[in-house]
């Protein structure tokens, strides 16, 4: 698989990466023989990079991840990122203070059996805690060598933009942002607004997560159906998915499976192929249940689509953005 630099620094990863959202989760899962299974698939196939979070199935993502590296696939062949900074209070969602953030990443050192992380992200925008606080706690991180680089998701255009400034305006003493990961899809394409210019402009490489719609874009919905072994059929998980079944994303399906149809693939392979070479991307992360959907989508890796298909896509989704992002003489 081909390897890209995670934003302007030195760190290679593979240009799919391989999400674990699913693991250890009690419903619509991936138990531990399914998660070994994933990792090797990945693992064979020349994938690097695995992306995991804290809060996956409360914590049972990183410790099913730590029991396989080293075992299963050598520690040195993977490039491991999690995030923290989520949390399940009743009172908050989000805590970016110094003490949270780095006891929470020792947790997950813990979990994973590692003493390092090759990327380690703040999951959320803290609005209670002071922006330089949270970003110590990366400096700190990556100083001590628990983290090799660091990175925040769910940041919006000016949040980014603020958090990579302030990182480089002390170059040598703070750590540069070297992603940022944000939901980006044929379906939901709001970080094409500030999100991506942003880090465009200040070498932050991009980490879609969702990149297939939330599964929408595979097809499996089309014409109303939902198959039952699906997200969108699961109790808690139909939430997830509703959203993106709506009549727009429908004509928008629809496109992508025409296009699948005239180059003799999937619609999975159309879509993904589509977000994993936009402008800034860096790795689309796929989040699938079982090795079977993800063998896959890594077979997308031989796929280019043509400049005809890429632009019929982008017309038939391109969101409505109007003042101030277009010259206001043009409205």
């Amino acid at each position: 698989m081909e390897q890209r630099h995670l934003g302007r620094t030195g760190l290679r990863v593979s240009r799919i990466g391989l999400g674990t959202l699913t693991w250890g989760r009690s419903e619509q899962g991936t138990d531990e023989s399914g998660a070994a299974e994933q990792l090797k698939t990945f693992w064979e196939a020349g994938g690097t990079l695995v992306d995991t979070a804290d809060v996956y199935g409360g914590g049972e993502a990183e410790y099913l991840l730590g029991q396989l590296i080293g075992g299963l696939v050598p520690r040195r062949d993977l490039v491991i990122a999690t995030k923290s900074g989520s949390v399940r209070a009743a009172d908050r969602r989000v805590d970016g203070s110094r003490g949270h953030l780095l006891a929470a990443l020792d947790d997950s050192l813990a979990r994973l059996g590692t003493d390092h992380v090759d990327l380690w992200q703040v999951h959320a925008f803290d609005p209670a805690t002071p922006l330089e606080e949270t970003l110590q706690a990366l400096d700190l991180a990556v100083s001590s060598g628990r983290a090799r680089y660091a990175g925040v998701a769910g940041f919006c255009g000016w949040q980014l933009a603020k958090a990579a400034t302030w990182q480089l305006a002390a170059p040598g003493v703070r750590t540069r942002l070297a992603s940022t990961q944000m939901e980006y899809s044929l379906l939901q394409r709001g970080v094409e607004r500030e999100v991506l210019p942003a880090a465009l402009d200040l070498g932050v490489g991009l980490l879609p997560s969702s990149p297939l719609g939330r599964g929408v874009l595979t097809g499996k919905y089309r014409e109303g159906t939902t198959p039952a072994d699906s997200r969108g059929a699961s109790p808690t998980m139909a939430g997830f998915v509703d959203p993106y079944l709506d009549e727009a994303a429908g004509g928008i399906v629809d496109a992508v499976a025409t296009a699948a149809q005239g180059l003799a693939v999937t619609p999975l392979q159309v879509a993904l192929a589509w977000i994993r070479d936009r402008p800034g991307v860096v790795a689309p992360i796929v989040g699938a249940r079982t090795s079977a959907q993800l063998s896959e989508a890594l077979s997308v890796e031989p796929l280019t689509l043509p400049e005809e298909i890429c632009r019929a896509l982008d017309d038939v989704s391109a969101p409505v953005h109007r003042y101030p992002d277009h010259d206001w003489s043009t409205l």
